[in-house]
């Protein structure tokens, strides 16, 4: 659910004496009534929060968003939302019969056939044309946020004593959004949403929100009548 005014949805949760807890890391805030979770408003990144007035203020950050799934990766630099640099990366590392990934039939299977030696060396180079890149944006530009989507499974490729990139850099932020398909478009996407105050209500009360809902809705009818 997107919340298209969030100082007017804020000002509503915390009329309804509901509890906010900011999470630094997700850069989000979570909302309980009383004890229990009812929904987590995920941040701008444009927007940066005040824990003691409950309040937002706008803010110039840039970032870096990349998303990987075997075999493609889609990499972009964003100034202040702005995309100004991206790359979309490929590889053959896909083994044709099984669907699997190389990297994961190693795990198993070894790499003794020639066809495997291939998608091993497309593999690599696939990683290491990742991390250059990511290098490349680190080095040349201030980043505030780096937010992506990829495997844990291929965590170790992706994080080298080589790259810039390191997995314990406070700036990485998991987009809160599954990738079939990583590209230019889906790039794009992705931004727009880390620029839209999003909130996911729990599931186990999906109705907890539809009286704000019903609230906004409402507000262009009441605007009309004067």
């Amino acid at each position: 659910m997107i919340i298209n005014n969030i100082e007017k949805f804020l000002d509503w949760v915390i009329a309804r004496k509901l509890d906010l807890n900011y999470d630094v890391s997700r850069h989000k805030l979570r909302i309980y009534d009383q004890e229990e979770i009812v929904g987590d408003l995920w941040l701008p990144f444009s927007l940066s929060y005040n824990t003691e007035t409950n309040g937002v203020a706008k803010v110039e950050k840039n970032w870096i968003v990349f998303l990987i799934r075997s075999g493609t990766a889609a990499l972009g630099y964003f100034e202040e939302g702005t995309n100004t640099e991206h790359k979309v990366i490929r590889a053959y590392m896909v083994r044709k019969k099984q669907g699997k990934s190389q990297i994961k039939y190693l795990k198993t299977k070894g790499k003794s056939r020639a066809g495997s030696r291939v998608r091993l060396e497309a593999s690599e180079k696939f990683f290491n044309d990742i991390n250059e890149k990511l290098s490349d944006y680190l080095n040349k530009y201030p980043v505030d946020y780096i937010a992506y989507s990829c495997s844990k499974t291929l965590w170790p490729y992706l994080f080298t004593e080589e790259g810039k990139l390191k997995k314990d850099d406070p700036r990485l932020f998991k987009v809160p959004a599954h990738i079939q398909e990583p590209g230019y478009g889906k790039l794009l996407e992705i931004n727009d949403l880390l620029q839209s105050p999003n909130l996911i209500i729990a599931e186990k009360n999906p109705d907890y929100f539809s009286a704000y809902k019903d609230k906004e809705q409402q507000a262009p009818e009441e605007d009309d009548n004067w």
